[in-house]
């Protein structure tokens, strides 16, 4: 009996122990998963954390890839821009108008016009001294330097008296008359007005004397309700002078200025006064004889209206209203006079030219440091200097 106690007491026992250690080989394996498991979601969230990070860094690797493309795709279609202009250019220059054609002919064959092109973004000044010369006034050269700042998309050329000829010589190698008309010239102002007419015609853009001073870009001279596509040319009034005594001081009662124009190349109207101008010259000169050279002479008032006449504003208004009453030119059927331009005090449309007040590019306002200007139709601030007449 006793020993079947203690054989009883020592199975008990031994499942006892069996129980204890099984439970703590179990409890032992949880834990241990749980650790293991912990420990694979700390791994996980690390490889998420680094896997995050790269991605991040792939993606601003790919993005910065991208946009060194698009600015190697840009500078190609500039650079395929520009070559694209130099060879048109030098088509043009290749295009030999036939000898049996008139003056008239040689330029509208050198030079297309096409209404519906843009506006090229250039400024043309011209100066008889360079722009290290002392000689060129502290206001002009700021005045110069204003055109480039408030139109930073333009291109800007200054030219001087060796460039300006060099540059007739260029263009119109294939109409050597224009450039016979140019050497003739017998005052520096003549040939000014001159070229004016012939970088516009060849180039198109603004021109502007050395003695402005633009108010604002460009862009802004076109109202928001006139497309650039409608226009061919933009002038302004220069004079419109309500004395009874007006010939004494201009050849037209109302004027158009030439010190500031924007035009498209081509031009009819830039077309016309070349060929007009290019014939008087040269009319003048057959009148000559050996050895004699072209003058201007008179007295100062009777020499500018003669300038006026023969290269300035007095032939400029001629050739617009002569153009704007040909209606197969202008398709207006109506007469036009300088009457229709008279007190004219807001930009008029009429044809493909855009007539804008004398405010607009002789503005009597003062240059604003702040750059903010009051009257939102002054464009350009002209001084009148005369300063061809000087220096």
């Amino acid at each position: 009996m006793t020993n079947r106690r203690r054989i009883v007491v020592a199975i008990v026992s031994l499942v006892v122990v069996i129980v204890v250690v099984t439970n703590f080989s179990v409890s032992r394996s949880r834990n241990l998963r749980l650790s293991n498991i912990d420990n694979l979601a700390g791994m996980s969230s690390l490889i998420s954390s680094e896997n995050s990070k790269k991605q991040d860094e792939f993606f601003k690797k790919l993005e910065k890839m991208q946009q060194q493309l698009y600015s190697k795709q840009e500078e190609r279609l500039k650079n395929l821009e520009r070559q694209n202009e130099y060879l048109i250019e030098q088509i043009k220059l290749m295009r030999t108008p036939p000898d049996t054609f008139s003056l008239r002919e040689k330029l509208a064959f050198m030079v297309p016009y096409d209404p519906k092109t843009k506006f090229p973004a250039y400024v043309w000044q011209t100066w008889k001294h360079g722009l290290n010369d002392d000689r060129f006034d502290a206001v002009f050269k700021e005045g110069q330097a204003q055109w480039a700042v408030k139109n930073p998309g333009f291109v800007h050329e200054l030219f001087n008296d060796d460039t300006t000829f060099a540059t007739v010589k260029h263009l119109y190698q294939h109409a050597p008359e224009v450039v016979e008309a140019y050497k003739s010239m017998p005052e520096v102002i003549l040939k000014m007005d001159f070229f004016k007419y012939l970088i516009l015609f060849a180039k198109g853009g603004v021109y502007a004397d050395v003695d402005t001073v633009p108010l604002q870009p460009v862009p802004n001279w076109i109202p928001e309700n006139v497309s650039p596509k409608e226009l061919g040319i933009i002038i302004a009034v220069c004079s419109d002078s309500k004395s009874a005594n007006w010939r004494s001081d201009t050849v037209r009662r109302l004027e158009f200025g030439n010190f500031v124009i924007q035009s498209k190349p081509g031009h009819p109207i830039l077309r016309e006064i070349i060929a007009l101008i290019t014939e008087n010259t040269l009319r003048l000169r057959r009148t000559l004889k050996d050895g004699e050279q072209l003058t201007l002479d008179g007295s100062p008032n009777q020499k500018s209206l003669a300038i006026s006449k023969w290269t300035g504003s007095g032939i400029w208004t001629d050739t617009i209203l002569e153009y704007l009453n040909d209606y197969v030119r202008s398709s207006i059927y109506q007469s036009v006079s300088w009457k229709d331009f008279h007190a004219l005090e807001m930009p008029k449309l009429v044809s493909d030219i855009l007539v804008l007040p004398i405010k607009s590019f002789a503005s009597t306002v003062e240059v604003p440091k702040d750059g903010k200007i009051s009257d939102p139709i002054a464009f350009v601030k002209h001084y009148s200097a005369n300063i061809w007449k000087s220096g």
